[in-house]
């Protein structure tokens, strides 16, 4: 029985679609330098990058200015949304209190979009910097 399975997969993702949200806009960003910056393999990277493309979540560009952006708006996108094409339903075959976990769980990712954590991200990374 699943209750909850999130592999290294979604959290990758969300650290990747997080630093692409922060650097964005409307210029691509190339998956090395995505992957660089949050300290991903790579290769990984690419294949979560398929999946996220595919499903239209991002669009990429080839060429020497090529990379990926954001084929949505980030506001748009839900944490849920990513872990769920990456990792399938999360809680889907959970029983009784396991259910309610689960269900509580993709409360708070369906609640949560990608800006919201990048804009997280920027508010933490601002409280950190003013208390050095």
């Amino acid at each position: 029985m699943t209750v909850l399975s999130i592999t290294t997969k979604s959290p990758y993702a969300l650290l990747a679609l997080t630093e692409l949200g922060r650097t964005g806009g409307d210029q691509p960003v190339p998956i090395a330098e995505l992957a660089r910056r949050r300290d991903i393999p790579v290769q990984f990277l690419e294949q979560l990058f398929a999946v996220l493309r595919r499903a239209g979540l991002l669009r990429s560009q080839r060429g020497v200015k090529g990379g990926y952006l954001f084929a949505r708006e980030p506001r748009t996108i839900t944490v849920l949304e990513v872990v769920e094409l990456l990792d399938g339903p999360v809680g889907r075959d959970a029983k009784g209190i396991f259910a309610a976990a689960a269900g509580a769980a993709r409360d708070v990712l369906a609640g949560t979009t990608i800006q919201d954590v990048v804009d997280r991200e920027v508010r933490d990374a601002g409280v950190a910097m003013y208390y050095i």
